[in-house]
């Protein structure tokens, strides 16, 4: 793996930790950071030792939004080099989110403006309850657009209107009640917490898990349930018929444990 500028990457045997790694100025993102992402979890996609993916940050809190330098020089720059800079930014959000393996963010101290993107775009997103959450985009006349796709799919459309327009800020229990969060615990539970979701997700098949994500991907993302109808069925099919379905079939029915545990 590269060596990264803005973030870092550790494997430990199947599970890959990517770490926001910019702590004297609370992991905030910059055009270097969101480069960076977008080309490690490229990587991690095609590394079939990899079956889960962390993504967390380094010091006293997991991301504080926006790096403040780099906002005053997208002030300055043109539509075009706007419209450039905030693709990449939606590009990020979507290659975390379209992650072939499964995402975990683990959310500390305080996730501010585009922060929220990162973690509403990994399947899971557990906290701690002291994490102080805010979409404070409106508060500097700006709106959180190229998060807002992610946020919205775990929030809904009234608790994103709540939160994108007050832009007020909210500790980790009202997250998990907002749904931003799958889960809000206190700190000292976290790590234990999130372990056990790991050995959780060992135990499914790694290519199913895969193929889950891109079928909730399908579902979640059409138009009509009718478009669903054939994609869906194609899908099962051809999973039942893949050794790795073959296997979970023939392990259920001999009540035995499948070959990936």
């Amino acid at each position: 793996m590269t060596n990264f500028q803005t973030i870092e990457f550790e494997k430990q045997a199947d599970l890959a930790i990517i770490w926001l790694n910019r702590p004297d100025i609370h992991n905030a993102f910059n055009e270097v950071m969101i480069q960076e992402l977008i080309e490690c979890i490229e990587a991690v996609n095609d590394m079939d030792e990899i079956r889960i993916v962390i993504l967390r940050g380094r010091g006293k809190s997991f991301c504080a939004g926006a790096d403040l330098n780099w906002m005053r020089g997208v002030a300055q720059y043109t539509f075009e080099q706007n419209f450039k800079e905030s693709l990449n930014l939606s590009k990020c959000f979507f290659t975390i989110y379209t992650c072939k393996k499964p995402t975990i963010a683990m959310v500390h101290g305080a996730a501010i403006g585009g922060a929220n993107g990162l973690l509403a775009s990994c399947d899971f997103a557990y906290a701690d309850d002291n994490t102080t959450f805010s979409l404070s985009e409106v508060k500097i006349g700006v709106v959180p657009a190229c998060i807002s796709p992610y946020v919205t799919k775990r929030v809904g459309e009234y608790g994103s209107r709540e939160l994108m327009l007050t832009g007020r800020r909210i500790k980790g229990k009202e997250a998990e009640q907002f749904r931003l969060v799958n889960k809000s615990l206190p700190a000292e539970e976290l790590e234990s917490y999130v372990a056990s979701v790991v050995e959780l997700l060992r135990t499914s098949g790694p290519k199913a898990m895969s193929h889950c994500k891109k079928l909730i991907f399908n579902i979640s993302n059409m138009e009509t349930l009718e478009q669903a109808l054939e994609s869906t069925a194609r899908m099962i099919a051809e999973i039942r018929a893949s050794e790795e379905g073959q296997e979970g079939m023939a392990a259920f029915l001999e009540k035995r444990k499948p070959n990936w545990v």
